[in-house]
């Protein structure tokens, strides 16, 4: 896949609007009742960093990035700025954050996730682009050390361990997180005029899958 491992800037990221969306596909039958069907495994996330862009200087680092992702065709990290923790917004991320699986007495590598619930049900996002030196990790609840008891694949979101943990034992890690994504357009339209008077422009953002 076609992705280039740099990060949009961070200050233009945190002054954007945008969220997850899903897909669901609904058909009406005539006793009144619904079908729902859910094409998509999972969620996708969409932005718009026009809102972010505050001065000239904004422009111009937006446009630079943009050439050099040749519009739509890489991929790149992007900060959200609502969810880009494993943990409470307000927290520092904790080796306990996350529960990535548990020991079998042979296994050795865990993907990172992160997961929403509430009430019965609960949505396991994969993490995949975590920021370097941010994963913290721990084996049945003993927090390990990053190097010598655990490494992790910053491209890929893979823990893995030194030595595989004792069975039942959980693996959990906390971390900080980009969402991997692209430009939703091949044209970037600014109006001078019109950002001088207030106007924003779009830039639109869809998170790719990795």
């Amino acid at each position: 896949m076609s992705f280039h491992e740099v990060l949009f800037p961070v200050d233009i990221a945190f002054n954007s609007e945008g969220g997850p969306t899903r897909r669901t596909e609904i058909v009406a039958l005539v006793s009144g009742h619904e079908e729902r069907n859910a094409p998509w495994a999972g969620s996708r996330r969409a932005f718009n960093a026009g809102y972010g862009v505050k001065s000239l200087a904004d422009i111009e680092q937006v446009v630079a990035f943009f050439e050099a992702r040749c519009g739509r065709l890489y991929g790149f990290r992007f900060r959200d700025p609502f969810d880009f923790k494993s943990g409470p917004a307000a927290a520092s991320p904790g080796a306990g954050d996350q529960t990535l699986g548990q020991g079998d007495g042979g296994a050795t590598q865990f993907q990172l996730v992160k997961r929403y619930a509430s009430g019965p049900a609960s949505y396991a996002r994969r993490i995949a682009k975590p920021v370097a030196g941010s994963v913290r990790a721990a084996v049945d609840g003993e927090e390990i050390k990053p190097g010598e008891d655990f490494s992790v694949n910053e491209t890929s979101g893979l823990l893995s361990l030194a030595a595989p943990p004792p069975p039942g034992a959980a693996v959990t890690a906390g971390f900080l997180f980009d969402t991997p994504v692209r430009f939703d357009t091949d044209e970037l339209r600014v109006n001078m005029a019109a950002f001088k008077a207030g106007d924003i422009p779009s830039i639109p953002l869809i998170e790719v899958l990795v």
